[in-house]
């Protein structure tokens, strides 16, 4: 871990923030080409997405400060950040964009048929800028594990001893999982619903690992993030029925 800053005020926190947010920017930006998106589609979209991260921004801001305050009774902002908080005010932001300028920009309803197909990009997107995200989580000592003395310990220097380095371990499941969830997209086979069951399960149970702050939620026995981690899974499971609920139908006129 190293959170220090390389030059004032800017930490290696802060440059891997930077870089997940092109991660993400490149990586539509690739996939919208390799799907065949026109450049009007693809513009739209990047405008969504821009509009999303700032929302997602101040989302996460907010859902930190909420966590902390359903703990400690007190409601300051700039407690830090929370990565669900962020991605559940990322989509919303992205949603309110999408419909409510796209319909006036696509007449023939372009962006509604490609809703189902953005959706597993925008997944990809999100799990690869996690990815490189949470490098600048290790290196500011954030997020951080239990204390340990295995080797695979990293020292945490705010703590002043070894800690379970979650963070990494974290980033290469999500480097793993965007592999396949761009794997997937590419080959139409959908992305969305395996993204959001594998974080949902993974994220619920490398949180018996955590010993950061992370707030409290309305159970008692469940963190914050464990608690969102259902929600996320859920919402998996609920996009496998709709698409099995659309095939079908669509099988059923076909063979009308």
């Amino acid at each position: 871990m190293y959170p220090y800053d390389i030059i004032p005020g800017i930490g290696l926190y802060e440059i891997f923030y930077a870089l997940a947010l092109v991660c993400a920017l490149l990586v539509l930006r690739i996939l919208c080409d390799k799907l065949g998106f026109e450049a009007r589609l693809y513009n739209f979209s990047l405008f969504c997405a821009v509009f999303a991260i700032a929302v997602g921004y101040v989302s996460s801001i907010l859902f930190q400060s909420w966590y902390d305050y359903m703990e400690t009774g007190t409601f300051r902002l700039g407690t830090g950040m929370t990565f669900y908080g962020g991605i559940i005010g990322g989509i919303l932001g992205f949603l309110l964009m999408y419909f409510a300028v796209g319909g006036h920009i696509f007449k023939d309803r372009e962006h509604i048929r490609a809703l189902r197909t953005m959706c597993d990009v925008a997944s990809c997107c999100v799990c690869a800028a996690h990815a490189v995200g949470r490098f600048g989580c290790l290196f500011a000592g954030c997020c951080h594990g239990k204390v340990t003395e295995a080797w695979y310990g990293v020292f945490c220097p705010e703590l002043g001893v070894k800690v379970v380095p979650t963070q990494l371990f974290e980033a290469l499941f999500l480097i793993a999982l965007s592999a396949l969830l761009l794997y997937r997209t590419l080959h139409g086979k959908g992305a969305v619903s395996q993204y959001l069951i594998a974080y949902g399960v993974w994220r619920f149970f490398i949180e018996y690992a955590r010993a950061d702050d992370r707030g409290a939620s309305p159970i008692p026995w469940l963190t914050p993030s464990q608690l969102t981690a259902i929600v996320f899974a859920l919402a998996g499971v609920a996009f496998i029925v709709f698409d099995a609920a659309k095939k079908s139908k669509t099988k059923a006129g076909g063979d009308a």
